[in-house]
C-alpha cells in the first residue's frame, strides 16, 4: 500500500478494513484483527490495516514506535494459521507515528487464531458462523495454493481414518464452542480445515495427518533411521528402521527410537545423583520435526533420513530453502517460511510445534547447555543436512 492509501484509511471513520489500537497491551485482539483481515469475508480483495498507536477516536496515542515493537507485531503472523501475507511498517501520518500492520486477503481461508475463525462484521470483529465459514471456503483461490493443500487425484474419503479425525484431530484444532455446534457435517469440517479440496478429494495434508496409508500416495512420507557402529556408512549396522504411518505416528516413533539410543550415565559425587546424556533429547526432537515439516513432499520420493553414528547424528531433509529462507538466512532467528503451511498448522494444533521459527534456536540452546558443539548445517538447493556431534 502507498502512503496516500494508508493516510486515507488513517483518516477514515469506522470501516471493515481498519482497526485501531492505542498500544500493544492486548495482543490477542491484534491477532484476532489480523485473522479477520486475512479472511476478508466482505470480499474487498484489498488489504486490511491495523494501526497501532492510534485511538478509536482517530487521535494520536503518542506511542513510541521502535524496532522492538515492530518485531513483536511482525511475529504475530506465525500465530494466525494458515500464515497470512502481511507487512509491518513504521509510518508518520498527519504528524502521528504509528505501526501499520498491512494484511493481505488469504488465498486459503478460513484463517484461524486460537482455533477460531475471526471475521469483520462492519467495524467490529466476530467469530464466523457455519454459513460464514462455508462462504470463506468458497473463496479459496485453488490455483494459488501450496502443494500440501491440493487434492490427491484418485484419493477418496475411504482413504482417511475418519474416526481418528473425530477423536484426535478435531478436538485439537477446533475451539470447544465450535465443536458444540452439532449441525456441522463431516464434509463441512473437512472443508473448513483444508483437508479436502473443492471436489471433496482429500488433500496432501489430510493424507499425511489422518490417512490410512500415506506412503501409497506419497512414497517418501516416512523416516529412515540407521544406527551405525562406527563413523562411516560402510560400518556395520546396529539398528535399521522405516518409520511410517501418518506424520504424527512418525514423530512419535522417532521420539521413542532416539530415547532408546541416547546414552545415559550417572555422575558420581555431590549431594544428589545426576544423569549425563550424550545428546539432549529436545534438541534432536526440534531438528527432526523441522526436517519432517519442511521437507519436499511433491517432487521427491526420498525419506527424511536420521543416521546415528558413534560420533555424530546426521538429519537429512529432502527439501532445500524455501521462500524468504535462503542459504544466507537459514537458521537465523525470526526468519521463517513454510513450504507446507497447512501441514504446519495441523502439527502446531496437535502439539508437535510449540512456536514457529524457533526450532533451530531451541536446538542450539539445548546442545550448548548439555556441552555439545553447536549443530552444523549444510544447505543445498534440494536438501538440508543437520549434523549434531556427541558431547565430548
Amino acid at each position: 500500500m502507498t502512503d496516500d492509501e494508508l493516510l486515507e484509511l488513517f483518516r477514515a471513520t469506522e470501516t471493515d478494513r481498519v482497526e485501531r489500537k492505542e498500544n500493544n497491551s492486548h495482543p490477542d485482539r491484534i491477532r484476532q484483527a489480523i485473522c479477520a483481515f486475512a479472511n476478508d469475508l466482505p470480499n474487498h480483495q484489498q488489504p486490511g490495516v491495523v494501526f497501532v498507536g492510534q485511538r478509536d477516536d482517530r487521535t494520536c496515542a503518542g506511542l513510541a514506535i521502535d524496532d522492538r515493537l515492530l518485531q513483536v507485531l511482525a511475529g504475530y503472523r506465525t500465530e494466525v494459521l494458515p500464515f497470512p501475507t502481511m507487512l509491518v511498517r513504521r509510518v508518520s501520518l498527519d504528524g502521528c507515528d504509528v505501526a501499520a500492520i498491512i494484511v493481505e486477503p488469504s488465498d486459503n481461508p478460513p484463517a484461524k487464531f486460537d482455533g477460531r475463525v475471526w471475521i469483520r462484521v462492519g467495524p467490529r470483529r466476530a467469530i464466523a458462523t457455519v454459513e460464514e465459514e462455508r462462504r470463506l471456503v468458497e473463496k479459496r483461490r485453488w490455483g494459488a495454493l501450496p502443494f500440501d493443500a491440493h487434492g490427491l487425484r484418485g484419493a477418496t474419503l475411504d482413504d482417511l481414518d475418519l474416526r481418528r479425525f473425530q477423536v484426535e484431530f478435531l478436538p485439537a484444532v477446533v475451539s470447544p464452542e465450535a465443536l458444540q455446534q452439532n449441525h456441522r457435517t463431516t464434509d463441512d469440517q473437512l472443508r473448513a480445515l483444508r483437508l479436502v479440496d473443492q471436489r471433496g478429494t482429500p488433500t496432501v495434508t489430510a493424507i499425511l495427518v489422518i490417512g490410512l496409508e500415506p506412503r501409497r500416495w506419497l512414497p517418501g512420507a516416512y523416516i529412515q533411521f540407521l544406527r551405525v557402529a562406527g563413523t562411516q556408512l560402510t560400518d556395520p549396522l546396529i539398528d535399521q528402521r522405516e518409520l511410517g504411518g501418518t506424520v504424527v505416528d512418525q514423530l512419535r516413533q522417532i521420539d521413542d527410537v532416539c530415547r532408546l539410543h541416547i546414552r545415559r550415565s550417572a555422575i558420581v559425587g555431590g549431594a544428589s545423583r545426576q544423569e549425563s546424556v550424550d545428546y539432549p533429547e529436545e534438541a534432536l526432537r526440534q531438528l527432526i520435526r523441522n526436517a519432517v515439516l519442511h521437507r519436499n513432499y511433491e517432487t521427491t520420493a526420498a525419506p527424511v533420513r536420521v543416521t546415528w553414528f558413534d560420533d555424530r547424528i546426521e538429519i537429512q531433509n529432502p527439501g532445500g530453502p524455501y521462500g524468504q529462507v535462503t542459504r544466507a538466512t537459514f537458521g537465523h532467528p525470526g526468519v521463517a517460511d513454510y513450504r507446507n503451511p497447512t501441514l504446519a498448522e495441523s502439527l502446531k494444533a496437535l502439539g508437535f510445534v510449540e512456536r514457529f521459527g524457533v526450532g533451530i534456536a531451541i536446538a542450539r540452546e539445548r546442545l550448548a547447555a548439555n556441552g555439545n558443539p553447536p549443530p552444523d548445517f549444510t544447505v543445498e538447493d534440494a536438501h538440508v543436512l543437520a549434523t549434531v556431534r556427541r558431547r565430548p
